[in-house]
């Protein structure tokens, strides 16, 4: 008798006809664990999305690791032979090797009047951004070198920050921040950013993150115009400022050497380490979001595993290191003075030598991996420097993530497409899977979390003139009417729980046995 064949959900793929080379491929793209969660759900409508969805993402990766067999390139490094060691390669010995389109990525700008500059790229790794302390502002295209616009503000320039594509750029001044166009025109000055030091964006929710000179922090929606939120760390100036690309957490390096994670939702921070005995001067994380790696002024290089918030390992800087930047292939770049070293699987396990060395005309000021390129990319006191790290960049582009041969129309098309998939702020939050998990919670315990916003007091709101009846002003005051109540309906909450806990017990005839104190 033949067996029955066994119930397959329509839409997906039978496994049994998957080779077992893109088996162990499939791991890397699963979601989290959400079949475990299912089976507890009651509700039969809920249950049957939450399984539909399920399969939907379990084809969705066995189609993307499917799909690995067609890229074409592999990513390589440098391999020293016998008793030869990588980090004694220089720049001169690796243009002499690769091919001519390759070399040309090595080259120098030298810019002596206007340094130490500051650098950014585009997400595509086609355009770049630097910008001179003394003011100077350049943007071109690298990969052709052609120059797009070139500026001076004849002010003070602290740092500088593409948007979401090369058409605008946010720019650290001396008091404001403001925003320029790809012609070097000054479109915006964001007067509620007072005196930044240190820029961010984050691209998937189109937030201008800026921290000030006294440790405030704010997030600028530019797709809005509107601030977002205002933190204040109390914790002096900000020394150093960067993003989890996992969960778009902001983290920031102070004076008393801790590293705070922030996120707009929370008035404080979400987590606060102590990484150094001394100030902490730069913060990197890995493009997985699994990996922190820290330097401070004690001459410390230290890696740290965010999922435990314990250190891995660290290592010693001959002078405390002023950037540092982490590859889409887990490279981690390091700069101190003059000198720029190169780390390769620095996470993993502590490594006894640096993978490459390489040596500036001055003293170094920021650093970054090109996306999608075996390229580092330092700005220094003297200009902008740019050389070739074989095995940094990602060699398979992902055209719908971004695209660096695109044309007019399609940055158009990504950039309306962009802003229908924004994310809001409110779903910036410490882990990024908390979203599509299910509240078991029971109704009453619902219920008993709830303030119950109906019982404020009525508003009644008459009519003002010179502009103080606008639709803002009246939503202003009523949230500040709102707000007291909401204040005592919670101590008077609080005051009942207390009073619940603190009743005398009922007396008995028995007390009169009890011992006087």
């Amino acid at each position: 008798m033949a067996k029955p064949k066994k119930k397959r959900t329509p839409g997906t793929i039978d496994s049994s006809k998957i080779p077992d080379s893109v088996k162990k491929n499939v791991s890397k793209y699963k979601r989290a664990r959400t079949k475990a969660v299912i089976k507890h759900v009651q509700d039969r409508k809920l249950k049957g999305l939450l399984t539909k969805n399920h399969f939907q993402a379990e084809n969705a990766a066995l189609r993307a690791a499917r799909a690995e067999t067609l890229l074409s390139e592999t990513p390589g490094f440098l391999e020293a032979e016998g008793m030869e060691r990588t980090c004694r390669i220089k720049q001169r010995d690796v243009v002499g090797a690769i091919d001519v389109a390759s070399a040309s990525k090595v080259f120098d700008i030298k810019l002596e009047k206007f340094g130490p500059y500051s650098i950014n790229y585009t997400r595509n790794g086609r355009f770049v951004l630097i910008g001179g302390r003394r003011g100077h502002l350049a943007t071109f295209d690298w990969t052709a070198k052609k120059l797009g616009c070139e500026c001076h503000v004849q002010e003070t320039v602290r740092d500088v920050q593409y948007l979401h594509n090369e058409l605008m750029f946010a720019v650290a001044q001396k008091k404001y921040l403001y925003i320029y166009d790809n012609t070097g025109m000054e479109i915006h000055c964001l007067k509620d950013h007072y005196k930044p030091t240190h820029l961010q964006f984050l691209p998937y929710h189109f937030l201008l993150v800026s921290a000030g000179e006294w440790g405030r922090l704010r997030y600028h929606d530019i797709s809005t115009g509107q601030l977002v939120a205002m933190r204040h760390t109390r914790l002096g100036a900000c020394h150093c400022l960067t993003q989890n690309p996992r969960n778009a957490i902001v983290h920031m390096g102070h004076h008393n050497g801790t590293v705070t994670m922030w996120c707009p939702n929370m008035s404080s921070a979400v987590v606060k380490m102590l990484c150094h005995k001394r100030p902490v001067t730069s913060v990197a994380i890995d493009h997985g979001g699994w990996y922190m790696a820290t330097s401070g002024m004690d001459a410390q290089l230290k890696i740290w595993d965010i999922r435990m918030y314990k250190p891995v390992h660290s290592y010693y800087t001959p002078k405390p290191a002023v950037g540092m930047d982490i590859s889409q292939r887990g490279l981690l770049a390091v700069a101190y003075g003059r000198h720029v070293q190169v780390w390769k699987e620095a996470f993993g396990s502590k490594q006894s030598l640096p993978y490459m060395e390489h040596e500036l005309s001055g003293s170094a000021n920021s650093l970054q991996f090109c996306p999608y390129e075996d390229v580092l990319g330092i700005g220094h006191e003297y200009g902008f420097s740019s050389i070739v790290i074989p095995g940094a960049g990602e060699p398979n582009i992902d055209a719908f993530e971004v695209n660096p041969f695109q044309t007019k129309r399609q940055r158009q098309e990504s950039e309306v497409k962009q802003l229908l998939d924004k994310i809001p702020a409110e779903l910036i939050g410490l882990d990024p899977n908390q979203i599509v998990k299910v509240d078991r919670a029971s109704k009453e315990t619902l219920d008993s979390e709830k303030i119950d916003t109906q019982e404020s007091v009525s508003y009644k709101e008459k009519h003002r003139t010179r502009g103080r009846s606008s639709v803002q002003k009246i939503l202003a005051r009523k949230q500040s009417t709102k707000e007291p109540t909401r204040r005592d309906l919670v101590r008077k909450k609080n005051a009942d729980q207390k009073t619940e806990e603190t009743v005398a017990p009922p007396k008995s005839v028995l007390d009169r046995f009890k011992t006087k104190s």
